[in-house]
């Protein structure tokens, strides 16, 4: 986990969510296109201080990576070796990631932060495969990653079955990094589930999460929203999650609905299910106001209940 030391609080700042479409199997056409929509989103008359890949589609499997096929088939084929090590200047034009080396580029050349959604990550030492999100500052340098915590594995009869740990590691490190407007925590998809991790990285000062993810046309109308509105309401941050578009011909199909909630709950922008870029003013008044007139933050029992986030 970062440094826990006090970030000067929350600035107001601009972000743009890319709900990515047209993701095949093809990688360099995947990180061809991405680079493009980051690009694009950036161009904005209104240019964003932070912008966010999805986990997104392939056109014929199971999806949560933009540049790659999602399914534990497809990861070890498509992983790709970071060798990112906390606390260490990460030199990225050594680096053997194709999607590391593209990220760092556009987020130089757009000059702004850039969470590169989520790849299949091979670790150089145990061998072992995870997906992980990656982080860049607007020179490009990759500050952290963030590898999923909770592996998908679930079965609902006649519906979906899907088992990410018969290829995937999870990983065991809470997350956030720090911006010159905001401390930001992050997740990927099935780990908004688990609300202890959304507690750790706000009792750790975090203002806003951002968790990729690629819930389907089965979880996504009964969980999503709720899901999103719920952690958001019970931390009093700012909470956003970014999926792909929707691709009709995939085996597997995005809900899509990309959105950002504020501290109280409301919902201040939503995609629908096409290829989408969104944008949003994170607005500093609200976070203090929720946390001024319904003062949980500072109204919990400690003495009765345990701190999830002092055990991290």
């Amino acid at each position: 986990m970062a440094s826990i030391l006090k970030h000067p609080g929350l600035k107001p700042f601009n972000l743009s969510l890319i709900q990515l479409g047209r993701i095949g199997s093809d990688k360099a056409a995947n990180l061809k296109h991405a680079r493009e929509m980051v690009i694009k989103a950036a161009s904005s008359a209104k240019k964003p201080d932070l912008i966010v890949l999805p986990a997104s589609p392939p056109p014929s499997c199971y999806l949560e990576c933009f540049n790659s096929p999602y399914g534990h088939v497809h990861f070890p084929v498509y992983a790709e070796k970071i060798g990112f090590v906390p606390g260490q200047p990460y030199n990225v034009e050594a680096s053997e990631s194709e999607s590391v080396k593209m990220l760092s580029n556009a987020a130089k050349e757009v000059g702004t932060w850039l969470i590169g959604g989520t790849i299949p990550e091979r670790d150089s030492g145990d061998n072992n495969v995870y997906n992980t999100c990656t982080v860049y500052n607007p020179k490009g340098e990759l500050i952290t990653i963030f590898r999923k915590i909770h592996l998908f594995d679930i079965d609902i009869p006649g519906k979906i079955k899907f088992k990410e740990s018969e290829t995937l590691t999870g990983g065991k490190t809470p997350t956030f990094f720090d911006t010159d407007f905001a401390r930001i925590g992050l997740g990927i998809c099935y780990d908004v589930r688990f609300p202890e991790l959304s507690m750790i990285a706000a009792r750790n000062g975090c203002h806003v999460l951002i968790y990729p993810g690629a819930f389907n046309t089965t979880t996504g109308p009964l969980h999503w929203e709720l899901l999103q509105r719920a952690r958001a309401v019970d931390n009093q941050v700012f909470f956003s999650m970014c999926s792909p578009a929707r691709d009709p011909s995939a085996g597997y199909h995005a809900w899509g609905h990309s959105m950002v909630v504020d501290p109280m709950g409301k919902l201040l922008v939503e995609a629908q299910e096409s290829e989408d870029i969104l944008y949003t003013d994170i607005d500093p008044t609200t976070f203090t106001e929720a946390r001024k007139g319904i003062p949980v933050t500072t109204q919990r029992r400690f003495d009765v209940y345990a701190d999830v986030s002092r055990s991290s």
